[in-house]
């Protein structure tokens, strides 16, 4: 019997929760030992013009052994990301001018860790204040310029923004618009960022770093620092969450490197959590204007999405991410004429990056949105227009308006599975009689249905899979996680070719000198790539294992099989353990794995929201989800990163969001004051079971880290205006705080009475 699909307890828990695990700040190699540690001085300013920093009184503070500024640091300003201008390349310290509240300006070295807070303070930074951007549209506007050399604050741009020959919307007898705010949010990692850097008597650089992908660090840290990567080793200890906001390296990593390559000694580097709130790349941050036309039937003929993005001041991924919603934009739909485009621009605040979903959620909550405001507009109920609407299951592969390729699916049987669990008749049913008697607390129901792609634009990943003379086995992969359970499920896959039991298994990751190559662990990757790889690196070990057996045995290969650890002849006791094997020579492959495409999982989600009219607090009753990833290797993770997503999901329609003051000051720099969920928030979800394998890698399995954020955010959206559509709500921005909602339905009644 196959150990895959079955629901096996993750291995690594005991030591994560029993505090036995090392995260970078916890390190204690000896290689450390005599470490100085980073304080970063960072502008209090959103934006202004550095006159002169003084260093002199930080220099004479105690255990202060250097005090660098921007001037002294002989490296390139780093570009961040593709296709932005060179001029919005962001230094490693602020040399003339800071472009956002938190920006490095200086670096202090102390002896001790609590010596650097006190030293910073004494660094005077004269700054001549510029004006604050910090609006979308004034930044759009160009009259204030971050980087005048540039001539324009557009760091990029995708898709057409030119009107087709023809009206767009011709033929449409419905046609509505709505502008939709899909804020900014922070991913409060568990593990702030943090680095630790020693280079070696050879001239190597060891930098342990809190990245979820090892070999990209590796490589952006080794172009910064102008050096080959092969004197680069990156160790990434155990990372305590990420989100997409740790994918690569940061400009800090290699400014610590620099540092200990200056001064001659370690040097370590760890945030604080307000720092981690105001100088960690941030996601979402989107206003989007949907305009969705079609008949009264309840067929959608076009759709346009128009995208202004907030890259924050210095230009990193979260610039580029809007051409996956563009791409990603007509969602689960059949819609015939579909148009999107997007400009990023910078302003004075945080750079953005990717955010749990990167791009792929603000595509589903823009569509998800537009389907039920077409719905309300024609009168018909918005689970049979999307059902109207859905891609049919025998249209796969499907290619949509935009150009992918979908691989499989079954859009509307995932709908009907969650209309089904959650009893939607009989909702809406109870929603009539609580309209019927005006109650104060009303109900809400909403759908979404998505699909969303996944494979983080890397579809290869290697993997060597080795057997000892002892009988265990080292698997090394080039995925990178970071509480995902890939120990357990690399396990599992080479535990089933092997016959070795799971205790057996270690799998190892995320040392670059250990894994030579690697492409990380993001946007829902790494069992379709790195996992598959495992299963298939077991697999050639087997082949090779049974011609060695044959000479062994003296047996015909044909006739061998492979089952507890051992190479058998078939229907006997015959046989050689692949220890003994091991034993005579070394019993190692290294595979490639290439799927060459992604995947597209999709699924449907059902909210359930009681909205008291009074104050406007939402209480999520139920959650209903399908999350469809194709063949599931272990259910038990697969729930739980499901349990992760939605939550997530769910804080961003109700809790989460960066906010800034007009002057550039960050409002939410605490936990105090940036609003997630706890347990005691959140309602118990259903989770139904459905599979739809993909035909590119031989598992059949697609991505499932980041749908609960893609599902969860629109549906809880959809059903919050749902509950009060009939007071003449037609849209409430996210997150639906209480006061957003009481506003939203003031307002209504307000224009009602009016």
């Amino acid at each position: 019997m196959s150990i895959l699909g079955t629901r096996v307890v993750r291995t690594e828990d005991p030591v994560f929760l029993t505090g036995s695990r090392t995260y970078t700040d916890d390190l204690t190699d000896e290689r450390l030992a005599g470490a100085l540690h980073l304080t970063l001085v960072r502008s209090p300013l959103a934006h202004a013009r550095i006159r002169s920093v003084d260093t002199r009184a930080a220099r004479e503070a105690p255990g202060v052994v250097e005090v660098v500024t921007g001037e002294q640091v002989d490296l390139a300003p780093p570009r961040l990301a593709p296709r932005v201008p060179e001029a919005m390349r962001r230094p490693f310290l602020a040399t003339d001018t800071v472009r956002f509240v938190g920006e490095p300006v200086a670096a202090v070295l102390t002896e001790q860790r609590y010596q650097g807070p006190d030293a910073a303070e004494l660094v005077d930074v004269d700054y001549d204040p510029l004006p604050a951007v910090v609006d979308l549209r004034a930044a759009a506007s160009d009259e204030v310029l971050l980087f005048p050399e540039a001539g324009t604050n557009t760091a990029a741009e995708f898709g057409s923004d030119e009107e087709p020959d023809g009206d767009f919307f011709a033929g449409c007898e419905v046609v509505v618009t709505q502008e939709i705010v899909n804020q900014r949010l922070a991913a409060v990692p568990l593990e702030t960022r943090a680095a630790a850097a020693v280079w070696g008597d050879d001239g190597r650089l060891t930098l342990f770093c809190s990245t979820q992908n090892p070999h990209m660090a590796r490589d952006d840290v080794a172009r910064w620092l102008g050096i080959d990567p092969g004197r680069v080793r990156i160790i990434a200890p155990d990372v305590g969450g990420g989100f997409g906001a740790k994918i690569g390296a940061d400009p800090e990593f290699a400014l610590v490197a620099w540092l200990a390559r200056r001064v001659g000694r370690p040097v370590r580097w760890s945030e604080t959590r307000s720092e981690n709130l105001t100088g960690m790349v941030h996601g979402r941050a989107q206003h989007q204007t949907v305009t969705i036309g079609g008949t009264r039937d309840g067929k959608v003929l076009a759709y346009r999405l128009d995208i202004l993005a907030d890259a924050g001041a210095y230009p990193r991924l979260g610039a580029v991410l809007p051409s996956f919603t563009c791409r990603m934009a007509p969602g689960v739909y059949d819609i015939p004429k579909v148009r999107s485009h997007a400009r990023a621009v910078v302003t004075t605040t945080t750079s953005t990056a990717a955010y749990r979903g990167a791009g792929r959620p603000e595509a589903t909550a823009a569509i998800e949105r537009a389907m039920d405001l077409f719905a309300a507009e024609i009168g018909m109920d918005p689970a049979e227009v999307r059902k109207r609407n859905v891609i049919p299951p025998e249209a796969f592969p499907f290619r949509t308006a935009t150009g992918l390729v979908y691989d499989s699916g079954d859009y509307a049987a995932a709908i009907d599975k969650v209309l089904d669990a959650a009893g939607y008749r009989e909702l809406r049913v109870e929603q009539a009689r609580r309209r019927e008697r005006d109650d104060v607390v009303q109900l809400g129901i909403g759908l979404s249905a998505f699909v969303e792609i996944t494979g983080g634009g890397a579809f290869a990943e290697d993997a060597t899979v080795e057997v000892h003379p002892d009988g265990t086995v080292t698997v090394l992969t080039g995925t990178s996680p970071h509480g995902q359970g890939h120990a357990t499920t690399w396990a599992m896959l080479v535990a089933d070719r092997l016959g070795v039991p799971l205790e057996r298994i270690t799998v190892r990751h995320g040392d670059t000198d250990v894994v030579p190559r690697g492409a990380g662990t993001m946007g829902s990757r790494s069992l379709q790539t790195g996992g598959v790889a495992a299963y298939q690196a077991a697999g050639e070990l087997v082949e090779v294992a049974k011609r060695r057996a044959a000479e062994v045995l003296e047996a015909d290969v044909a006739d061998l099989v492979v089952s507890g650890g051992a190479v058998r002849v078939q229907g006997t006791d015959i046989g050689v353990s692949l220890a003994q094997l091991a034993e005579r020579e070394p019993l190692r492959v290294t595979t490639t794995f290439d799927s060459g495409a992604p995947t597209f999982p999709f699924g449907a989600h059902v909210a359930v929201v009681e909205v008291d009219t009074e104050t406007g607090k939402v209480v999520v009753d139920r959650i209903v989800t399908v999350d469809d990833a194709g063949t599931v290797i272990n259910p038990l993770l697969v729930e739980g990163q499901r349990h992760g997503g939605i939550a997530q999901g769910i804080a961003q329609a109700l809790y989460e969001e960066v906010r800034y003051s007009p002057d550039g000051d960050l409002v939410t720099a605490t936990i105090a004051d940036y609003g997630f969920p706890s347990a005691a928030d959140l309602p118990s979800y259903t989770l139904l079971d459905m599979a739809t394998p993909t035909p590119l890698n031989p598992l059949g399995v697609k991505g499932i880290g980041e749908a609960g954020t893609i599902g969860a955010t629109p549906a809880v959206q959809n059903a919050i205006v749902d509950a009060l559509a009939h007071l003449g709500v037609r849209h409430i921005d996210m997150p639906a705080t209480p006061q957003r909602v009481w506003r939203a339905i003031a307002a209504a009644r307000g224009s009602h009475v009016g």
